[in-house]
């Protein structure tokens, strides 16, 4: 089952293979945060940014999760990280 990035029942991404690999691409897309828990004794986890969640999706017509996935990491290898 493909998953993707949405916002209320609108999907914001393309369809990608895991829940892992939207995380990923959310991450490199500024879209997650670390919070710390109110109590501090946990150490900061991840979050989505705006309230987004990743959820199983459908593909859309001809879509192939797996070459999305390619396709992103193709495009992160070659975009500068900023620290």
């Amino acid at each position: 089952m493909p998953y993707a990035l949405f916002s209320n029942d609108a999907k914001l991404s393309k369809a990608y293979p895991t829940e892992a690999d939207v995380w990923k691409v959310a991450r490199r897309s500024g879209l997650v945060v670390d919070v710390v828990s109110e109590n501090g004794s946990i150490g900061p986890r991840p979050v989505l940014d705006n309230d987004y969640e990743i959820r199983p999706c459908q593909c859309e017509i001809n879509e192939d999760p797996a070459k999305n996935m390619a396709d992103a990491e193709r495009e992160a290898r070659h975009e500068p990280e900023l620290s």
